[in-house]
């Protein structure tokens, strides 16, 4: 039940009974309704911040549960990733090493997607750096094993091509070791006969009697054969296949002819003095891809370990070519 009110009248100098009209209950009413309201909406706004509904609690524990399996699984990856990057290693400088293929370009197997960006939808999130670096990484390494899969595969070609390949990369000396001379000079830099001039010799040359037999030293296809008097002079190349040629110089006289297939050990000319040249000898080179390479690499198959050993004292001699 309301209280009373009064107020002192100075005039009459009584005390006299408020009496409240209908309009002023109304305002009073709303004002403390509306005041009401507003209060308890900051209550209910305050609470909400700073104590958690039990739905709020079990979404967030499941928030940090997930938060702290995606850094788990970045923490993976990266041991995923660097398991790739030994088994990339390795494909580099031991598989595909032996199977003389070329290395795979860094640029290839790490690089990265182009065009649009993949990850907008994961982005305005709380946790979205997490969560869009770890797509990132997945992303990466799914690329980079797809790539390492197709090396796979080349090699396992390679491999399964190995018997063939082995064949016919050069792989013994082309004149046999009981019709030599001596070794008269190595790849490098050495004193021209004519010129009288250091100058780079792109091959070796073996030292022997005009008319001694000239083996190829690999399976293969004869792609040129010359006459001349001039440099070279009289010379067969052969085309090895897997990137490699090699070139006999100095030959008096022919065995084989143009697009013939030849094999390891077979007779493709003899020694002789043409060209220039200064003594009766072979100039032998070997080219990978291109290039002129030392042929003191490629005796594997004929020679001990002892006369190998020799053979690289020998060449490597600062000693006069004979071409």
């Amino acid at each position: 039940m309301s209280r009373t009110k009064y107020r002192f009248n100075t005039k009459t100098l009584s005390y006299e009974k408020i009496e409240l009209g209908w309009k002023q209950r109304i305002f009073r009413a709303s004002t403390f309704l509306i005041a009401s309201v507003f209060m308890g909406f900051v209550i209910y706004v305050g609470a909400a911040k700073l104590i958690d509904s039990p739905k709020e609690k079990l979404l967030k524990k499941e928030n940090s549960q997930l938060k702290s399996q995606y850094q788990l699984l970045d923490s993976r990856m990266n041991q995923v990733t660097r398991v790739l990057e030994d088994i990339q290693r390795r494909d580099d400088e031991i598989y595909r090493v032996i199977f003389e293929a070329e290395p795979i370009a860094k640029e290839i197997r790490e690089a990265g997607f182009g065009g649009v960006n993949r990850y907008k939808v994961l982005e305005g999130y709380k946790n979205s750096d997490l969560i869009v670096e770890s797509s990132k990484k997945l992303d990466q390494i799914t690329k980079q094993l797809y790539i390492q899969s197709k090396s796979y595969d080349e090699v396992y070609s390679l491999a399964n091509k190995k018997e063939k390949m082995l064949a016919s990369i050069p792989a013994i000396q082309p004149v046999a070791n009981k019709n030599l001379k001596r070794m008269a000079s190595g790849y490098g830099m050495r004193m021209h006969p004519i010129y009288k001039r250091r100058k780079m010799h792109t091959g070796m040359d073996f030292s022997a009697e005009s008319g001694t037999e000239i083996y190829a030293t690999g399976n293969g296809k004869v792609v040129h054969v010359e006459r001349s008097r001039r440099g070279y002079g009289n010379h067969v190349i052969i085309d090895h296949g897997y990137g490699f040629e090699t070139l006999y110089a100095h030959m008096s006289k022919f065995d084989v002819r143009r697009g013939q297939e030849v094999r390891r050990g077979e007779v493709i000319g003899y020694v002789g003095n043409t060209g220039t040249s200064v003594a009766p000898h072979l100039h032998y080179e070997v080219h990978k891809n291109g290039e002129k390479v030392n042929p003191i690499n490629y005796y594997f198959n004929d020679l001990s370990p002892e006369e190998y050993e020799k053979m690289i004292e020998v060449s490597s001699q600062p000693t006069q070519s004979f071409d």
